[in-house]
């Protein structure tokens, strides 16, 4: 009996390893037709999306010192130093910092910025080993954001979401090839149309009812 007992434990020993790897190999099999997912950084990059929010920009000889970007900001992170000029009474801006290792990156600054001195950028590379950098003041705040299209250096990839259709593979892409689906200002133009249409509709039967 001990010995049949030891075999069905065997047997079914061999039947759950049979099984398991059955799995594996099925998940092994499913990703063999599905875009690939390692990015051989920092030699290969992804390009943002289109709303992407990165690090924010700042333009100095724009800011009037309202300090709507730190009403508006969740954590009242802007710290904006200003004095008022009693002989032109305004303010005068001093000096401007945002310490992006609080930010939250909603990008609230950016919207109600009244002179637009507050943008987002695509720069996402912010790691730093003191974490004191990342208070980033207007001379940092002010320098010129970097594209990944734009460094030599550098393979810039497409996301799943701006390829082609059907294409898995965002490497060696004609140029000029365009995501699947329609753009941003595509979808604004139709719905800004169709919205044309129905005040047209409305205006011709409002017409016959008058007459």
């Amino acid at each position: 009996m001990t010995f049949l007992k030891r075999v069905g434990e065997y047997v079914s020993d061999a039947f759950k390893a049979a099984k398991y790897i059955g799995q594996g190999m099925g998940v092994v099999f499913d990703h063999m037709n599905r875009r690939p997912v390692t990015v051989q950084y920092p030699f290969e990059k992804l390009i943002p999306s289109e709303r992407f929010r990165g690090r924010i920009h700042f333009e100095f000889d724009k800011c009037i010192a309202c300090e709507i970007c730190v009403r508006v900001c969740p954590i009242d992170l802007p710290v904006v130093d200003w004095v008022y000029n009693t002989e032109l009474k305004k303010k005068e801006l001093y000096s401007y910092s945002i310490d992006f290792g609080v930010c939250i990156f909603c990008a609230n600054c950016v919207e109600f910025c009244p002179t637009n001195c507050l943008s987002v950028t695509e720069d996402y590379e912010l790691a730093t080993y003191d974490r004191h950098e990342l208070n980033y003041h207007q001379v940092a705040l002010g320098r010129l954001p970097s594209k990944v299209t734009e460094d030599p250096m550098v393979t810039p990839l497409r996301e799943f979401a701006y390829l082609p259709k059907g294409v898995i593979d965002p490497h060696d892409l004609p140029t000029g090839s365009q995501r699947a689906g329609k753009r941003p200002e595509e979808i604004l133009a139709e719905m800004k149309a169709a919205k044309a249409a129905e005040e047209t509709e409305e205006k011709v039967a409002k017409a016959a009812a008058d007459t």
